[in-house]
This record gives structure tokens, C-alpha cells and sequence, in this order.
């Protein structure tokens, strides 16, 4: 049957006779969404209210109900997928939806039985049963995340994986929900979901936790951008006629994207950033796509320091892309990457001539539309160029830092926080998903050879907690030597900082902003930088706060150094003396300094634009990179400790190459 011709009144006056077919409903209600919605809904109310013994009333209620949903009326929504249900008990996609408007209402538990009903109602495993089961697992495995609650999420997700392994999103998420466990090994195949599904599903943040392999972190980025982010969704913006006026005042136009201006790690960071750059150069628009935070005095502060502040939260990616293009974005700066909230698919649209991605995601895109990495020297060094897609970009140190930042008047006292008084306090306030195997290890060793030591570890999961202590048993060392800091407001956080005498930085993902806190706070950070972006910002971030020495560059090195200094408190207090004196002249504080030296990179990206030298990102043989790197066992033999890396990959090369020769590739392969 076509579409329905009919008016709106005339359609209520059908449906309140029964006259009027559930396809015309359907027919006249989609066609009029965008132009008379209140019209819309009151001719499902007036069908449903007239046609109580349609047979397929239960469809009618529930596509009134996703209506509903849609225009935030969550109680009569409710009400609708409730009576759909109870009409038809075996028509799962209800109890879906039904189970995310409970959600919505709070009722999380009345959301997680909903999704639970329909595993009990799916006695055979047909395709459109899987489906509904997966579905129905993974909104509870979400739902079981949200509150925290990583063991539940862990094995719900499990059993959607062994329904279909092929799933990309599950895959990521129990990687994740291990991680933040510190549930080893991390990759943990089932009967049907294998390693190498996994591996390919694990999501480009998981892996930097995961191993220090540039070259597979890589590939998995270019895959994640190719299955997870895909095609955008309308036409790409191929001519940016307002970017491309020439400015009397010769400014350029630069757009921060991101999440994350608001109480957030992010936020801290650039606290300082969009006021202090020179107006007489740039205009600062920022383009706000997070959580709603108009009580957060940290997202007011960035609408000030803004010359424009847009939030397009609420807007799809085809109009945020025509605003951003709209505005004249000269270059527009990714501030989230592949991270919760970030807007890929909407660069995916190019809304600016040039994209850069800086700070918000440790690591290359692997994207076709992001032009410039911006990092330092030890980030990236010389020679390191191949693992990124971007063209490199370097500042004195790429991390910026709030001097402003405020911190509790009074520091707490050893007794107060569960610390022994004089006993030698290594710490780590970095997120349990950064906890190896290898690098708890290297700690217990570093803890046994420093007797009246302990680990002050800020708290995770409580089952962390367990695995944690459980392990160090294992390993001979008395468990309660790990101590755990309840989670505080960012002021009383920093104030604790000087308890303890060193921090003990993970690898491969190491301390971002945990460790300019550290410094900050006049507490030296022991490091061990790998390879990758993750494993390098922290030796940056120590490097530029003036203490060298306090890099390692070898695992036996980072243990040997840690112990050394448990047992000398007089060369830590000299260090601790120079981070104080320091403090306001190195150059991981001098934020002014880092804002100059990006309006320089800007400068240099916009010439290269105009001069048509943009860069193309280099995305070749990635695909076989990806194949390659899921040969290896990460979980048994630590990547970061192999030391002819490139050796290591070129020999995994030849043996593909032998088989299945490469296109020309002189990325790794090739000496």
C-alpha cells in the first residue's frame, strides 16, 4: 500500500472509527513527524484508545512508545511498552526499550529484569532469538558498567560473546571490564570467542593499557576508525568557502572540539589554555559535545575564555559539521579522539580544512581525516614518525598544566589516610586499568627488596582490591603492604600527595595528568617510558619538571632506581627540593609558553594548507599490520621488554611476506 494521502484530522476521525489500517497509521505518522508531532501523537492516542482488539495493536503500542521515548515523555512511553508486553509476551523488542525508559526513570533494577526476561523467554537459539539475547545482555552489561559493577558486566558480556564472538562493542567492553579488575591475563578466549576476536575487537584506549606495540596500536586504531566510526553519515564538506576568506586582520580561526571542558581530567589540564591565547593572532571558538554541566564552575569558565562557546550536544553530526564549517573553522583541534563523547564521525565530515589531534587520546587515529599529531620530543622522537598517521608536530612538552588549580589548606596526616608513619610510601594514583601483570610484578619485586615499605594505590573495583592482594600473596609479599586511597574531590586529592615519598609510575600506559599532579605537588615520579604515545608522556612530563634522572628506559633499570631510592630519603629530598624551586620556571608549568609555541604549529599547519602541502595520512598495509601483531601472546611475553623491536616485526613480516607479499611498504618491514 503507498503512502496515506489523507490529513491529520482525517486520519484521528478514521482511527477513532477503526477505519484506519495500521500501515495508513504508520504511513500518515511518519510523514507528519517533522511537521505536526502533537498531531502525531494524538492519533495514536485516538487509534489506540478505539482499537483495543487489534491484533496488532502491540506493534502499534510499541512504535508509540519509541515515539514517546523520542520526546522525552517517559512515564506515558512506559505505559505503552508495558501494555505492548503484556499484549504480546513474546515480542522481544519491547522488553528492550521498556528496559531503557526504566533506565532513563532511574529504576536501573526494573531495567535489568526487563533485559533479564527476555534471556528466560528464548528457549530456541534462532537468528532473530540471538539477536534479541544479545541485545537484551549487553543494555543490562551497560547498565551493570555504569554502576560500577565490573564482575557482573564481565560475565554478562561473556555470555553475549559465545552467543555471537564476532561482536565488536562486547569484545571491548570485557576487555576493559578485566582491565579495571586487574583480572589476568587480560584476553581471556571462551569456547567460541577466540583471542584473535578479542584482539581484534579490543578498543584503541584498552590497548594502550594493554601492550607498548606502536605498530599494532597502529593498526588497531585504523581498524576501530574503519568498522566502529565507518562512513559518515551525509556529505562530506569538500569546499570551505567562509574558512578560506582572507582575514583583514589576518587571524586564524581555531575550534576546539571536546567533551570534556567541564570537572574533568581534560578539563584541569586546559584550564589555562583558551585564555591566554593572543587574540591578535587567533580566534578561539570551542564546540562543547559533553555531558550537561551548567552547574559546573569549570565548563563556566571555558564559555568565558571562549570568543564563542557552542555546545552541540543535542545537535547530529551533519548540522554540528555545517556549524563548524559555518563559523570559518580554519583548523579544528580534536580534543576527545577515541574517547567517551568524542565526535568522530562528525570530522569524519571534515568541517575544517585542517584537523589536528592533540591531547585528549594518547596516540595516533589511524584516521583519513586527521592531519597533525601534536606531541614533544620524547613523546615521539626522531625515527618514531612511522606509528602515526598524522604528520608530527612538536612542543617543548605537549601536556599544558593549571597553575591555577586549587588544593585543600590542610594535608591530612599519615595516621588519617591508614598509612603507617614511618614506613617508606611508594604510591600510584593512577586508574587500575593501567595495572599489568609486568608492572605489579615489577612493584612486589621493588616492595620485597624495601622492607619497611608500602604501596599506596588509589581505589578501583573492589574486586581489584582482591586480585591485587591476592596475587601479591601469592608472590610471597603480605598483602596488607598495599594499601588503597579512597577516591576525594580533586583539592583534598592533591592535598594528600606529600604523604608519600615517590610515585611508581605503570607501563605501558603511564601517569598523564596524575603525574603533573605529582609534580605539582612536590612528590618525584619514577618512570619507565616504552615505545608508544601512552608508554613516553609521562618521562615528558618528569623531563620537563627537571628530573631526568628519574627515567627509566629498561624494566631492571626502573626496579634498580626504585629500590635505591626506598633506602636513600636524603637524594629524594633533593629532588623534592628541586621540584619546589622549579616549580614556577620549568617548562612543564610555563603554560604561556605552550600556548605561544601552538599558535606557531598553527601557523605553520594554515601555511601548509594555503600552500597546498597538507598531509596525507599514511594508512598503508594496515590491515596486514593488524593480522601480524594478533600472532603474538601479549598477556605471556611483555612487548616493552623485547629489545630489537623493529627486529622483532620485521621477522613476523617476512614470514607474512613469504606467503602473501606486501604492496611496497618501507614502514617496518623493509630495512
Amino acid at each position: 500500500m503507498g503512502a496515506y494521502q489523507g490529513n491529520i484530522g482525517e486520519a484521528k476521525s478514521r482511527a477513532a472509527a477503526g477505519d484506519l489500517s495500521v500501515m495508513e497509521l504508520i504511513s500518515v505518522a511518519d510523514s507528519l513527524k517533522g511537521v505536526d508531532i502533537g498531531g502525531v501523537v494524538e492519533l495514536y492516542d485516538q487509534y489506540v484508545l478505539h482499537n483495543p482488539e487489534h491484533p496488532l495493536l502491540y506493534a502499534v503500542l510499541f512504535n508509540f512508545g519509541t515515539l514517546l521515548t523520542d520526546l522525552n515523555m517517559l512515564e506515558p512511553a512506559q505505559q505503552a511498552f508495558e501494555r505492548a508486553v503484556a499484549l504480546n509476551p513474546d515480542f522481544h523488542p519491547a522488553y528492550i526499550n521498556l528496559g531503557r525508559v526504566y533506565e532513563r526513570l532511574g529504576n536501573v533494577q526494573a531495567a535489568v529484569l526487563q533485559w533479564d526476561a527476555i534471556t528466560g523467554r528464548l528457549p530456541q537459539l534462532t537468528g532473530g532469538n540471538i539477536i534479541h539475547m544479545t541485545m537484551a545482555l549487553n543494555q543490562m552489561a551497560r547498565v551493570l558498567e555504569a554502576s560500577q559493577q565490573d564482575e557482573a558486566t564481565e560475565k554478562v558480556l561473556k555470555m553475549s560473546l559465545e552467543l555471537d564472538p564476532h561482536q565488536r562493542e562486547p569484545a571491548q567492553h570485557v576487555i576493559a571490564a578485566r582491565q579495571r579488575q586487574c583480572a589476568w591475563p587480560t584476553i581471556e578466549p571462551g569456547e567460541r570467542t577466540t583471542r584473535q576476536h578479542l584482539l581484534r575487537g579490543i578498543s584503541p584506549l584498552s590497548i594502550n593499557a594493554y601492550t607498548d606495540d606502536p605498530a599494532y596500536q597502529l593498526a588497531l586504531s585504523w581498524h576501530y576508525n574503519l568498522k566502529d566510526i565507518g562512513e559518515p553519515a551525509g556529505e562530506i564538506i569538500t569546499r570551505h568557502w567562509a574558512a578560506e576568506q582572507d582575514r583583514p586582520d589576518g587571524r586564524i580561526r581555531i575550534g576546539y572540539l571536546s567533551s570534556d571542558l567541564r570537572e574533568h581530567a581534560i578539563g584541569h589540564l586546559m584550564y589555562e589554555v583558551l585564555g591566554l591565547h593572543d587574540r591578535s593572532k587567533v580566534e578561539v571558538y570551542s564546540y562543547y559535545c559533553g555531558i550537561k554541566a551548567e552547574h559546573d564552575p569549570i565548563h563556566h569558565h571555558y564559555r568565558a575564555d571562549s570568543d564563542q562557546f557552542v555546545d552541540i550536544t543535542g545537535m547530529d553530526d551533519v548540522t554540528a559539521a555545517r556549524r563548524i564549517a559555518d563559523d570559518g573553522i580554519q583548523i579544528l583541534v580534536d580534543v576527545n579522539g577515541y574517547t567517551r563523547d568524542g565526535r568522530i564521525k562528525l570530522l569524519a565530515l571534515r568541517p575544517a580544512p585542517v584537523i589536528v589531534n592533540w591531547l585528549g587520546f594518547p596516540g595516533t587515529m589511524g584516521s583519513p581525516y586527521h592531519h597533525y599529531i601534536v606531541a614533544d620530543d620524547w613523546i615521539i622522537p626522531e625515527g618514531s614518525e612511522k606509528y602515526y598517521s598524522e604528520k608530527v608536530e612538536r612542543l617543548s612538552c605537549y601536556q599544558p598544566n593549571n597553575r591555577l588549580r586549587a588544593v585543600a589548606a590542610e594535608t591530612p596526616t599519615r595516621a588519617h589516610v591508614g598509612l603507617p608513619e614511618n614506613a617508606f610510601v611508594y604510591c600510584c594514583f593512577n586508574g587500575t586499568h593501567k595495572i599489568t601483570r609486568f608492572t605489579f610484578d615489577r612493584w612486589i619485586e621493588i616492595l620485597q627488596r624495601v622492607p619497611d615499605s608500602v604501596l599506596w594505590l588509589l581505589s578501583g573495583a573492589d574486586l581489584s582490591h582482591i586480585n591485587l592482594k591476592a596475587y601479591a600473596q601469592s608472590k610471597g609479599l603480605d598483602p596488607d603492604r598495599i594499601i588503597f586511597a579512597d577516591k576525594l574531590a580533586n583539592a583534598h586529592h592533591l592535598a594528600r600527595y606529600p604523604l608519600a615519598d615517590l610515585f611508581l609510575d605503570t607501563t605501558p600506559y603511564g601517569a598523564h595528568t596524575t603525574c603533573s599532579d605529582a609534580l605539582w605537588m612536590g612528590v618525584p615520579v619514577l618512570t619507565l617510558s616504552g615505545r608508544s604515545f601512552a608508554a613516553r608522556v609521562c618521562g615528558s612530563l618528569v623531563r620537563s619538571a627537571g628530573l631526568p634522572e628519574l627515567v627509566t628506559e629498561s624494566p631492571r633499570d626502573y626496579v634498580d632506581h626504585a629500590v635505591a631510592l626506598g633506602h636513600d630519603r636524603a637524594r629524594l629530598e633533593t629532588y623534592k627540593a628541586r621540584l619546589k624551586a622549579n616549580r614556577d620556571s620549568c617548562t612543564l608549568f610555563d603554560t604561556g609558553k605552550l600556548v605561544r609555541d601552538m599558535e606557531g604549529l598553527y601557523a605553520g599547519m594554515w601555511q601548509d594548507y594555503r600552500e597546498g602541502r597538507l598531509p596525507e595520512p599514511d594508512l598503508t598495509n594496515l590491515d596486514t599490520y593488524l593480522e601480524v601483531a594478533m600472532t603474538h601472546d601479549h598477556d605471556a611475553v611483555e612487548v616493552q621488554a623485547i629489545e630489537d623491536y623493529e627486529g622483532f616485526w620485521r621477522e613476523k613480516l617476512a614470514k607474512r611476506n613469504a606467503w602473501r607479499p606486501l604492496p611496497h611498504d618501507n614502514r617496518l618491514w623493509r630495512k
